[in-house]
């Protein structure tokens, strides 16, 4: 009877010790998880946080679908003087994936028309007769309304102008 006795504290004590490893090895898990969280999410330097949470932005925006938005209508304007060509229309469509930026376009048309139609009666007829001047034009143009969208603080981005009606006159 007293062997059983003995036999039963020696299984209680290793029941005892293997609840300490147990809790011990859990302690040192959860450590570890707050270490890694705390490294990678920018070790509480704000800013790290900072770029952390733009780069969360930046890649909201571009989970979205492409949005197009045509600026109705086509711009008509006379070129300089001195080629035979006298006249340009072109249709303008913008490529944005952030929703606001496509209402402050629309919001601002008259400001943002403007500014185009002095971009585009700055054109020579020659240049835009290339394939590589055409190209040129329409980089002006993302950067003429990069420019004026950054003046409205408009977060987002246009990722591209298309020409979808060319003709010169």
């Amino acid at each position: 009877m007293a062997e059983d006795k003995d036999i039963a504290e020696a299984q209680q004590g290793g029941g005892k010790k293997k609840l300490i490893i147990i809790i011990v090895v859990a302690l040192v898990l959860l450590m570890g998880a707050g270490a890694a969280t705390f490294v990678l999410l920018g070790g509480g330097d704000p800013e790290s946080a900072a770029d952390g949470a733009s780069k969360e932005e930046t890649a909201a925006v571009e989970k979205d679908d492409p949005m197009y938005l045509k600026l109705d209508p086509a711009f008509v304007v006379n070129l300089p003087g001195g080629a035979s060509v006298k006249m340009l229309q072109i249709a303008i469509e913008v490529m944005t994936r952030t929703p606001s930026l496509a209402e402050t376009l629309k919001a601002n048309d008259p400001m943002i028309r403007h500014h185009l139609l002095n971009l585009l009666e700055q054109q020579q007829a020659a240049d835009l007769m290339t394939v590589e001047g055409r190209e040129g034009l329409q980089q002006a143009v993302l950067d003429l309304l990069s420019e004026k969208l950054k003046s409205l603080n408009e977060p987002g981005q246009i990722e591209g102008v298309f020409f979808t009606q060319f003709v010169m006159q």
